[in-house]
């Protein structure tokens, strides 16, 4: 019982930069605004994070420059993109690739150094309970704090006046302007905030679940893998949540089987992951395919399955929204 208290512990560790990820991005999204330089912006925020934190000598500084790191990418991306309405998917491309290899060139003073690490906070009245205690009684904060946001930004999504306007936005943007909604304004609005957690889940990478910096930093491919869950989860918190936490579930899992055959190369078990995501992300998708709609008609239980899973974009992801004059 410990030891399968201890290893959801370890999950909801793991998990946590990547919900924090996969939500900004979720938020980006439903805003019509894809952005693709998830990757590089966080190595470059875990990189700031600890870098701050290292010449403070706080690490609560380290995830305001992390933060920092990730407003200011996307910046760039709003002002080129739904300001200037050049192609999204190319400015975040090259962002991932500059933030990328701005973080090694940076970094490369503080590689492989000691540096602070944010704290683990108990929780009293929680910490002594069986099983319950082990999992969310000692923590880092940033998973208490990607559980809450979690949470809220599913109930402010689709339960407040604002989440609703957001919707409208990243759907019908004409109709939402015809009602008066500042499309553009809440376009950048949402692209700074994702990008803000974004930048935060760089920063709790390096601070928290793999403290200090290095080359590799255990990062890579995190932004991608985030872009990936965002489609599985359909565009919603909970089911974004969900899939990072079955990536990094499977990532627990390949310690465990490492240590279990110990005579297979290390790197399988590391990109193990990667290609059951893919798999599992085709499966959730597979839904929107003719043939499996076909097949699901004739079998009920597929039909309510397909239902239940089927997800679709944001009708105005990506596209330019271009008013000659909002009012």
């Amino acid at each position: 019982m410990d030891f399968l208290a201890l290893t959801i512990a370890g999950i909801l560790s793991a998990g946590a930069p990547l919900v924090l990820a996969t939500l900004g991005e979720t938020l980006t999204e439903r805003a019509g605004v894809i952005n693709l330089s998830l990757d590089g912006t966080v190595l470059l925020a875990a990189m700031t994070g600890f870098a701050v934190a290292l010449i403070s000598g706080n690490p609560w500084w380290g995830l305001v420059g992390s933060v920092g790191v990730g407003v200011a990418t996307a910046s760039i991306l709003a002002l080129v993109g739904p300001v200037l309405g050049r192609s999204q998917l190319a400015v975040g491309f090259i962002l991932t690739l500059f933030c990328r290899d701005l973080a090694y060139f940076l970094g490369h003073p503080y590689a492989r150094k000691f540096g602070p690490e944010l704290p683990v906070w108990s929780i009293p009245g929680i910490r002594n309970l069986p099983f319950i205690g082990p999992i969310i009684g000692y923590q880092s904060p940033v998973v208490y704090l990607s559980l809450a946001l979690t949470f809220f930004f599913w109930w402010w999504l689709f339960s407040t006046r604002s989440g609703l306007e957001l919707r409208a936005v990243g759907e019908e943007p004409w109709a939402a302007f015809a009602r008066g909604i500042k499309v553009q304004r809440l376009r950048i609005v949402y692209t700074l905030i994702g990008g803000a957690l974004v930048g935060l889940a760089g920063g709790a990478f390096s601070l928290a679940v793999k403290p200090g910096w290095g080359r590799p930093q255990g990062a890579e491919g995190a932004g991608w893998i985030a872009l990936a869950i965002v489609i599985f989860g359909g565009w919603h918190p909970l089911r974004g949540a969900l899939g990072a936490y079955l990536f990094a579930t499977l990532q627990v899992l390949g310690i465990y089987l490492q240590e279990l055959f110990p005579g297979l190369p290390a790197v399988l078990f590391q990109v193990a992951p990667f290609p059951v995501m893919i798999l599992t992300l085709l499966l959730v998708n597979m839904g929107r395919t003719g043939w499996f709609k076909d097949l699901a008609f004739r079998y009920p239980g597929l039909k309510r399955w397909l239902i239940r899973w089927q997800v679709t974009a944001p009708a105005a992801l990506g596209l330019d929204f271009r008013p000659e004059k909002e009012t």
